[in-house]
């Protein structure tokens, strides 16, 4: 386990914490606020149908990707899986953008091609977004081990869920990241449930499930979800460790999410009880555990919480507007985005069959 040693300590008190600013800390808080802000709207225009397909909301999550995203630097790459909307805004993506791509719209940013699970950001180091379970694991892996082999002081955050820790392709990345030596940190935000079934009954383990690193001679930890000054402190811990040393870690974020799985889960309120429900919300939301350190430490004030709060509300109610009043992709763009060679005419888009002819 690799940070025992904070275990006992005031996270605002650790080294990486103590360099915020009030204003840093203002902007994490408000990055949070944003999030789920942008999520209940989405929820809202997903039942007014103006969105197709899937929808995996992130509300409950937000510490998680804003905690660690805030450490990222300009070697550091980001990659998860469908319930990507609250990363895609934490590495700066703009709302208008990702209210779009979920409304499939041309203004999208995929184009409206991807939807809620398939959001990519590249100038933002932002590598998706991906719907398989597990198949991002290999891919944060690959992402890592570029940065490796290019001798750049950086890692890649690879985020999944609990119920991925169970698929092969995560265990053969865990086997390939120790063996050589890859600047990789698999963040596994365990929000308790697999789709509808619950840890216990959907993984096999002792302690933890990030205590299965132990297996492949990887460091692991466990964090509080709720505290985004913990998901912090640990995270920097993990992302040095690779940077610095090119050895992987897994670390497993205590987290809830409010709704469930997609919003085609409609039985989220049967296999887990109100009371259960309730108790996070009101003890443990990370929104609202981070607002009160902020109000107890002279940073932010009820007044100036609220107007955060109405800001963003705002701002997710006019990236709706904003979606729907966008144009749609047309025929024609079926066949773009498929190959980058055929779209920017290279000699290689002559070589070979990329789409059937005539």
């Amino acid at each position: 386990m690799t940070s025992a040693s904070l275990s006992t300590l005031d996270f605002a008190n650790s080294p990486i914490n103590q360099l915020l600013t009030a204003e840093r800390k203002i902007e994490l808080y408000t990055q949070m606020v944003r999030i789920r802000r942008f999520e209940s709207a989405a929820a809202k225009f997903y039942s007014a149908g103006k969105m197709s397909g899937f929808l995996h909301l992130y509300i409950g999550q937000e510490s998680v990707a804003v905690g660690t995203i805030s450490l990222g630097g300009a070697d550091d790459h980001f990659i998860t899986a469908y319930r990507d909307h609250g990363h895609a805004l934490a590495v700066g993506m703009g709302m208008n953008e990702c209210m779009a791509e979920m409304f499939g719209k041309q203004t999208g940013c995929s184009k409206g091609k991807g939807g809620s699970m398939h959001f990519f950001a590249p100038d933002k180091n932002f590598w998706g977004g991906h719907g398989i379970v597990a198949g991002q694991t290999p891919l944060g892996l690959g992402l890592a081990y570029g940065l490796k082999y290019l001798g750049r002081e950086g890692c890649c955050l690879c985020y999944l869920g609990d119920g991925a820790v169970n698929q092969g392709a995560f265990h053969e990345s865990l086997n390939i990241a120790s063996l050589f030596g890859i600047p990789v940190v698999y963040v596994i935000e365990n929000n308790g449930y697999s789709m509808g079934t619950s840890q216990l009954r959907s993984s096999a383990y002792s302690g933890c499930l990030a205590q299965r690193a132990e297996a492949y001679a990887i460091e692991w930890d466990v964090v509080d979800g709720s505290d985004i000054y913990e998901v912090r402190a640990k995270a920097h811990i993990a992302m040095e460790r690779a940077r610095k040393e090119h050895k992987p870690t897994v670390l497993e974020i205590d987290t809830y999410r409010y709704y469930g799985h997609s919003v085609a889960d409609a039985n989220h309120k049967k296999y887990r009880t109100p009371e259960e429900i309730e108790d996070y919300k009101t003890n443990h939301d990370p929104i609202m555990v981070f607002e009160r350190k902020l109000v107890a430490e002279g940073v932010l004030t009820d007044d100036s919480a609220k107007k955060i709060n109405d800001l963003a509300k705002a701002e997710a109610t006019a990236s709706a507007k904003f979606a729907d009043e966008s144009p749609a992709p047309t025929i024609a763009d079926i066949s773009t985005d498929v190959y980058w060679e055929t779209d920017n005419h290279t000699p290689a888009s002559k070589i070979g069959r990329h789409f059937f002819n005539d």
